[in-house]
């Protein structure tokens, strides 16, 4: 079953910020994970929700999201968007 990692991202410095969208594609890709949304136009049609980026990721399964999000090779990517965003990460289960 695919798991979907949803990313809000409200980014603090564009300039750091760069650095991480240049590294993570390659460690996203190492874990057979894919891009579906990557910050495009979007538009609430319900509630209050008001992301200022979403980016919505595919993996085979839950698991292998999470094995990259632990991953020593993600660790020192994932400190440059600590550094750069505030963000908010879950992971869901597909159907």
């Amino acid at each position: 079953m695919s798991g979907y990692v949803i990313v809000e991202l409200d980014v603090t410095d564009r300039e750091g910020f760069a650095e991480y969208a240049k590294l993570v594609p390659s460690i996203i890709e190492a874990f057979g994970g894919k891009y579906l949304v990557r910050g495009g136009k979007h538009e609430t049609i319900e509630g209050d929700w008001n992301p200022k980026r979403v980016v919505v990721l595919e993996f085979e399964s839950v698991e292998r999201a999470k094995e990259m999000f632990a991953s020593k090779e993600y660790a020192p990517i994932a400190a440059i968007r600590h550094r750069t965003a505030k963000s908010n990460v879950i992971i869901v289960e597909g159907a």
